[in-house]
């Protein structure tokens, strides 16, 4: 039962991470703004968000964050892989965090939290 727990969660989280994807590319002419750079060359993002769900075993964490003005993105509740385990101590649910993210694969990872 709880490992297919985990598998409906880690589907529900590649879903909405794809759904924001989706979202994105409709709205037509977006680019990423750099914030920063990470040691990949990727473009860095922050925002500001609500911890709702962590799934420490599968490193996943859900947040419902604030617009993400880089992205051009509106505020919503979407899912993101931690690209470091000890990050998850500074995501407990229902704490606000000001977070940095970047585009992992399909989805998004969170790289710094504050």
């Amino acid at each position: 039962m709880k490992k297919s727990l985990i598998t409906s969660l880690a589907a529900v989280l590649l879903l909405s991470a794809t759904a924001a994807t989706a979202q994105q590319k409709s709205m037509g002419g977006m680019q990423d703004m750099p914030m920063g750079k990470p040691a990949t060359g990727q473009s860095v993002h922050m925002a500001r968000g609500k911890v709702t769900k962590v799934d420490a075993g599968a490193n996943l964490v859900t947040l419902a964050h604030e617009p993400v003005k880089s992205l051009n993105w509106p505020a919503m509740t979407m899912g993101f892989q931690v690209k470091d385990k000890m990050l998850l101590d500074k995501l407990t649910v229902g704490r606000m965090v000001d977070f940095e993210f970047a585009q992992a694969g399909k989805g998004y990872a969170i790289t710094g939290v504050k």
